[in-house]
């Protein structure tokens, strides 16, 4: 699984996703507002994008991060059961 978060500065919830994606070993790539990517291009990725972090996971947006956390959790109680 390959994670990108894109997240802006003084953002608890990009900070919480990137804990998050630490705690559990993810492969992630954190990119940060005004030096990875401006606003335009987050918006050409993310046309309907309010609010930070925009997570995606293989290439697939996903949202921020109470979708990113919830992602994770699943997945891991699935992978419990197999």
């Amino acid at each position: 699984m390959k994670v990108e978060i894109y997240s802006k500065p003084q953002c608890p919830y990009c900070v919480k996703a990137k804990n998050l994606a630490d705690l559990e070993s993810l492969d992630y790539d954190y990119y940060m507002l005004d030096v990875d990517f401006t606003r335009e291009q987050l918006f050409e990725k993310f046309p309907t994008a309010r609010t930070f972090p925009q997570i995606t996971i293989d290439g697939k947006s996903i949202g921020g991060y109470t979708e990113f956390e919830s992602h994770i959790y699943v997945k891991k109680e699935l992978n419990k059961h197999e």
